[in-house]
């Protein structure tokens, strides 16, 4: 797990107005709550906050939230933005215990797609099926990303959430439920050709002629 800073300050106005007065100063009200203490509201610096929200890992893995010098290890677990402006407009923090597990959406990274058979083979798409997965593990077994290897794929293959390489320490608790939530994570299928869709057609109808004539016959 690698280690993220992040810096606030305290706040103690609060409501609507609180909030657009902090907005226009370049702050960004937030709040930090959980972890047996009281919720504390909490302001940042909009720039270095809209910067750090580019990077994936701000999404997912345990930041060292400093407030007022003192630390303390927190997720980020929602983050408001403006509907249409470069701006966000507020921050939940949620506090972590080491010694508890915590589930988080964790992004899959994608590797070795462009030099497995799948991707040297013409006409295979690669699907990922999907982008994250939630895990449960103790915050200092927490990865920022997870890999899937792609290097063996091959054309008709479906790689299953099951067949994931997970960290030490990281569980995926959707597996508990049943073979049922085995899903798919990425797929290799040969795309239908335009061309195709005609032949596929004129096969159907051409075998729907036959039957017509047989049914004049008689």
């Amino acid at each position: 797990m690698s280690e993220h800073k992040i810096t606030a300050a305290s706040r103690r106005d609060e409501g609507k107005g609180a909030s657009r007065r902090l907005r226009r100063a370049g702050q960004v009200p937030a709040i930090v709550y959980g972890g047996g203490a009281e919720p504390q509201s909490i302001q940042l610096e909009h720039e270095r906050t809209w910067l750090l929200s580019q990077n994936e890992w701000f999404y997912s893995s345990i930041l060292d939230l400093e407030v007022d010098g003192k630390s303390q290890k927190v997720l980020l677990r929602d983050l408001q933005r403006h509907p249409y402006k470069q701006r966000i407009m507020h921050l939940d923090f949620q506090r972590v215990n080491e010694n508890e597990a915590i589930r988080v959406a964790v992004p899959l990274r994608f590797v070795n797609a462009a030099t497995s058979p799948a991707g040297k083979t013409a006409g295979v798409v690669i699907t990922h099926e999907l982008n994250e997965v939630h895990v449960s593990c103790l915050p200092a077994n927490l990865p920022e990303h997870i890999d899937v290897d792609l290097s063996e794929l091959k054309p008709g293959d479906t790689i299953h959430l099951s067949q994931l390489v997970l960290p030490k320490g990281v569980e995926v608790p959707e597996l508990r439920l049943g073979a049922d939530h085995d899903v798919a994570v990425v797929t290799a299928r040969f795309a239908r050709t335009e061309s195709e869709e005609p032949a596929a057609d004129a096969a159907a109808e051409g075998g729907a002629a036959p039957a017509a004539d047989a049914g004049k016959a008689e």
